[in-house]
């Protein structure tokens, strides 16, 4: 069976790698990483790919960056050529980027079969790109492999067969374990967060790069300004994301020094950072996750969440935009964090459980 596994991005690739390394257990499976090229990335080195365990991709499609149509399209053309001529049984796709959305329905149209992995999440909010590519990809997969509840009682409540709706938990925890599990391992003085780390003791840390909050100064200068009196407290270590020190120059936005801005992150050098941090502050949805799995306090600073199982039983507190709801969302995330629990499934084991459907499944491939 011929899987083509798709990431478009670096973080999907710590979504893949788990999935990759665990069909290694399966001499049935020929996984191959498919990488489109929506963002480049000079940091994915050889050496990025060793860091997660996982070879080079197979097929590069060098899509580019683009307005969402122009990305797309170019991600499509470039997919389609190479499932033509390589002919995979199943295309895998994971989370919610362009990339996602791109090569499913390529698949689609060509009687391939997809699985999406992530599937069922939901914000509600058709104003954020990832939900419509959520929901489209949802649309037209025959594996929905769920990483919470409210992912299944989702695609229930929209049509789909429960026996393709498959719970397994999340890769994204799988890749989280592995690469914690290392760095306890390893030597970390080679890592350039590490200096910084021992300098400071107690520190939080953020990440901040939706447009929905840095593109607009008044919902900025509200979130600069509660994010400033928390660093009064506690410093905050701040990777700045291209977008946002673009934004923050142009809309004149002023941080405390208390607020550490350093230059885009690794993800190991992020974890190494935001794994033992007093608390997390963050628009990203991947770190909502990681830190309930870590038991980590985490405030989102959004006014919604596709990932309603953080804010029920693990720790995320989500604070919306408004300068006394963050702080006041800070306090209660410090409070919160005793009482939360790991969701079920999310031990590591997530894309274990994908191959074990997959390969029952191979002979309705085939069909």
């Amino acid at each position: 069976m011929k899987v083509f596994l798709v990431a478009g991005a670096r973080p999907n690739f710590m979504k893949i790698a788990p999935i990759y390394r665990a069909s290694l257990l399966h001499d049935t499976v020929d996984c191959n990483i498919v990488h489109t090229g929506q963002h480049y990335d000079h940091a994915m080195s050889a050496s990025f790919f060793k860091d997660l365990d996982i070879p080079e991709p197979s097929f590069h499609l060098e899509a580019g960056s683009g307005s969402h149509a122009v990305q797309t399209a170019k991600i499509m053309v470039a997919f389609e050529e190479v499932c033509l001529k390589e002919k995979p049984d199943l295309v895998m796709v994971v989370g919610d980027v362009n990339s996602t959305l791109a090569c499913s329905i390529v698949a689609k149209k060509l009687q391939i079969k997809v699985a999406h992995v992530e599937a069922g999440l939901r914000s509600f909010d058709l104003a954020m790109p990832e939900e419509i590519n959520r929901m489209v990809t949802d649309a037209i997969s025959d594996y929905f492999f769920v990483t919470e509840e409210s992912g299944v009682t989702n695609l229930t409540m929209e049509g789909k067969p429960a026996e393709s709706i498959h719970l397994v938990g999340h890769v994204m925890i799988d890749n989280l374990l592995h690469q914690v599990g290392r760095l306890e391992k390893e030597d970390a003085s080679g890592l350039s967060t590490y200096a910084l780390k021992k300098e400071k003791g107690s520190y939080c840390f953020m990440t901040l790069h939706r447009p929905s909050n840095v593109d607009c100064r008044d919902t900025f200068g509200r979130i600069a300004s509660a994010l400033n009196e928390i660093a009064a407290e506690k410093p905050i270590f701040f990777p700045v994301h291209p977008r946002t020190k673009k934004m923050m120059e142009e809309l004149g936005i002023e941080l405390s020094d208390n607020i550490v801005q350093l230059p885009p992150l690794g993800f190991r050098d992020s974890l190494y950072l935001w794994k033992d941090a007093a608390a997390v502050l963050t628009d990203s949805g991947g770190l909502q996750e990681e830190t309930t799995a870590l038991g980590i306090p985490c405030v989102t600073i959004r006014e919604n969440t596709e990932r309603p199982i953080t804010v029920d039983i693990g720790t995320n507190v989500l604070a919306g935009t408004g300068k006394d709801a963050i702080i006041a969302a800070y306090r209660e995330s410090l409070e919160k964090c005793s009482k939360a629990r790991v969701p079920a499934l999310w031990d590591g084991k997530a894309s274990e459980r994908i191959w074990e459907v997959v390969v029952k499944g191979v002979k309705g491939l085939k069909g």
